[in-house]
């Protein structure tokens, strides 16, 4: 219920951003308290949508005319600003004395991910990625898989991820801001194959772009070698506008094999191209069991003195210099020699 002179004052959760993930992270929000939102653009709209669900979660939800509005008035803070705005957001709120989450990646530069560590560290604020894809429940299972030693030591891992190209928001085709489909897409399979697999030390990539203007095409392959030798395989497309979202993965050691695929888990899959275009820029998730919100408690809790969550600052900066590396590989042809 909404707060009250008798009861405990809700939490107020600054929203900076009102993009597609804004609407990812604004349901599991409005579970953990009352949500005010600033955005350039899109905020009146983000909030209108969702006023039932705010409604039915007795929070309220509100907009802040600037930044600084906005962190007069909250508690915490959510950045899920475009990519190139990373940096500049969170160096406010955490300077603000917020603790802060940020989508991925934590910041499009290895210096600026590498400055937002150590000055929440300085400065005693929490700081989490939104790595999501660590709270999905096949990526969990794997993690504890290794963990408990069921498949042993690894040698082979490979992840795949595929959707529609993002061509409704113009930001990612341009690599230099966004980082394409390796710094945007595949980074959650670059940090889940450190996860589960232990450090890197050598990167080496691949890539093609292809299609027209109004309908790229763009693919990747990026190659992890870990410090325990284990090789990891990642692979992503941002393919035509019609083509689901899809991921899968298959990691093979000493004592067996793992492996999922997001297709398997449809009784009836098509990829055909219709009138109508289909959203490929997130996976569906279940509202009962979603990661979004999951990844979300788990920061709330950290931040009023609960567990660590299953990511940390650190975590967002090593997985920014796996994509960056990747990067500078795609750019020379050649591998890229990493100490992480």
């Amino acid at each position: 219920m909404p707060s009250s002179s008798t009861s405990q004052p809700q939490t107020r959760i600054g929203l900076v951003g009102a993009g597609g993930i804004a609407a990812a992270h604004l349901p599991g929000l409005l579970r953990l308290g009352d949500v005010v939102v600033h955005s350039i653009d899109g905020a009146e709209d983000l909030v209108a949508a969702h006023r039932d669900r705010a409604a039915g979660a007795g929070a309220e939800l509100t907009v802040a005319a600037s930044l600084d509005d906005l962190l007069g008035v909250v508690d915490v803070v959510d950045v899920v600003v475009p990519t190139p705005a990373h940096a500049e957001v969170v160096r406010r709120a955490v300077d603000a004395g917020r603790p802060t989450v940020c989508e991925k990646p934590l910041a499009r530069t290895d210096a600026d991910a590498d400055e937002l560590v150590a000055r929440a560290a300085a400065a005693g604020v929490p700081l989490f990625p939104a790595h999501v894809v660590r709270w999905f429940p096949a990526y969990a299972r794997l993690r504890e898989s290794v963990e408990d030693g069921t498949l042993g030591e690894l040698a082979v891992l490979r992840f795949s991820r595929a959707g529609a190209y993002p061509t409704r928001v113009p930001w990612f085709a341009d690599r230099a801001a966004s980082g394409g489909i390796v710094m945007d897409q595949m980074i959650h399979d670059l940090d889940i194959a450190r996860w589960v697999a232990g450090p890197v030390v050598r990167v080496s990539a691949v890539d093609v772009r292809s299609g027209t203007a109004a309908e790229p095409i763009e693919a990747a392959h990026v190659l992890l070698t870990h410090a325990s030798g284990a090789i990891s395989q990642v692979s992503g497309l941002w393919g035509p506008q019609h083509l689901a979202f899809s991921t899968e993965y298959s990691v093979t050691g000493t004592g067996g094999t793992l492996s999922w695929s997001s297709l398997d888990e449809a009784d009836t899959r098509t990829d055909l191209a219709r009138a109508e275009s289909v959203d490929g820029f997130l996976p569906p998730v279940d509202p009962a069991d979603d990661p979004y919100a999951l990844e979300l408690v788990d920061f709330f809790a950290a931040f009023s003195g609960g567990a660590a969550p299953r990511v940390s600052a650190l975590d967002g900066a090593v997985a920014v210099h796996l994509a960056n590396a990747a990067l500078a590989s795609l750019a020379s042809g050649q591998p890229v020699e990493v100490s992480l």
